[in-house]
C-alpha cells in the first residue's frame, strides 16, 4: 500500500476509534442522568407553616402531587388496630407513602429530660413500626455554650446510640443532620459539628448499622461542600433529605440558617447536581423542603402547599422528574 494511503487509512482509524470513545462517553453520561429517580417528593407540613393532623396532611399531599408525608409519632400511638387499618387504607387510595418521622426525644438538654424522652421512645417506636414507619431523623444543633466539642461529642454519641439502638429494635433506620451555617455554628462560645465530615466521626462512633445522613442542600452548600463529598455516600447512608436554595445578596458565611427559599428560588445553590447525585446513589427515601421562610410560613395551608410543589417538580425537572 503506498504511503500516502496508508497514512489515510491510519488517520481514518484513529479518528474512528476517538468517535467511538467520544460516543461511549456521551452515552455513559446520558445514562447516568436519565436514571430513574427513586426519591419521594415529601410533605413536611411543619418545615413551610402547614398546619394540620395527620389525615388533613396525606389528604394535602395529595392533591398537590406529593408521594410520601411526615409520620406524626404521637397521633400514631393514639390508633388501634382498626384506626392504623382505616389510616393504611386511605394512605393507598391517596397513593402516599410514610416519609420521615421526627425523633420523639430531646436529647440536646440535661439529662433528665433526655431519659424522661428515652422512656417513651419503644412505645413510640412501636406505634411507628405498626404503622409501617421506616425513617426517624432528627437534627444536630452546631454549637454549645457550655460544653466543649469533645464533650459534647461525647453525649450526643452515648445518648443518641441508646435511641438508635430503640429504632433499630422496631425496623427504623436514624438520620443526622448537620447544621452547616457559619453564622450559627460560631455564635458560641463552643462550635460543634457542622460539616459532613464530622457527622461521618459521629455515626462511627455510634457504631450501629441503621444510622446515617439527613442530607440538606442548605447545609451542603453553607457547608462548603460539593457533589463530590455526596458521591463519598450510598442509598443507605442516606435518611432523608431537604431541598432549600439560598437567599441572594449574601456570601455564603454570611448566610442565616433561618432565613432560606424554596428550590430553585434564587439559583445560588447548585440543585441540578445535588439532585444528580442522589439519583446516581439510588437514594429511595423522602425529600422535603425546609425553608424556613416567613412569607411561605404567613401563607394558607393550601397556598402554601401549592407553591412547596411547583418548587419542588421545578427541582424534579432537572433530574428527568
Amino acid at each position: 500500500m503506498p504511503r500516502i494511503h496508508r497514512r489515510i487509512v491510519l488517520q481514518k482509524a484513529v479518528a474512528a476509534g476517538v468517535a467511538s470513545v467520544v460516543s461511549t462517553t456521551r452515552a455513559t453520561a446520558w445514562n447516568a442522568t436519565a436514571a430513574k429517580r427513586r426519591f419521594t417528593m415529601d410533605l413536611t407540613g411543619g418545615a413551610i407553616g402547614v398546619r394540620a393532623d395527620q389525615v388533613d396532611a396525606i389528604n394535602l399531599a395529595n392533591k398537590y402531587g406529593f408521594e410520601s408525608v411526615a409520620p406524626d409519632s404521637g397521633y400514631l400511638v393514639s390508633l388501634d388496630d382498626s384506626g392504623r387499618s382505616d389510616l393504611s387504607a386511605l394512605m393507598k387510595e391517596k397513593r402516599v407513602v410514610w416519609g420521615a418521622a421526627g425523633l420523639p426525644v430531646e436529647f440536646r438538654k440535661d439529662e433528665n429530660t433526655f431519659r424522661g424522652g428515652l422512656k417513651r421512645l419503644p412505645e413510640l417506636a412501636g406505634a411507628m413500626e405498626r404503622a409501617g414507619v421506616k425513617r426517624v431523623s432528627t437534627w444536630l444543633k452546631p454549637y454549645h455554650s457550655d460544653l466543649t466539642y469533645v464533650a459534647n461529642f461525647r453525649q450526643h454519641a452515648r445518648r443518641l446510640r441508646e435511641c438508635v439502638k430503640v429504632l433499630g429494635d422496631h425496623g427504623q433506620r436514624f438520620g443526622m443532620e448537620y447544621v452547616g451555617p457559619k453564622t450559627l455554628w460560631a455564635s458560641e462560645r463552643h462550635s460543634f459539628i457542622h460539616t459532613m465530615a464530622e457527622t461521618k466521626d459521629l455515626i462511627a462512633e455510634i457504631g450501629r448499622n441503621n444510622v446515617g445522613f439527613v442530607l440538606d442542600s442548605w447545609h451542603w452548600y453553607t457547608a462548603h461542600e460539593t457533589a463530590d463529598d455526596l458521591r463519598t455516600l450510598t442509598n443507605n447512608d442516606v435518611v432523608a433529605c431537604d431541598l432549600n436554595d439560598a437567599p441572594a445578596g449574601l456570601e455564603i458565611d454570611q448566610q442565616i440558617d433561618n432565613q432560606r427559599e424554596l428550590p430553585l428560588a434564587t439559583g445560588f445553590i447548585d440543585m441540578k447536581n445535588f439532585l444528580k447525585v442522589l439519583v446516581e446513589i439510588g437514594y429511595d427515601g423522602p425529600i422535603r423542603s425546609e425553608p424556613f421562610n416567613a412569607k411561605l410560613n404567613a401563607m394558607e395551608n393550601d397556598e402554601a402547599c401549592a407553591a412547596t410543589a411547583a418548587a419542588m417538580k421545578k427541582a424534579f425537572a432537572l433530574v428527568g422528574g
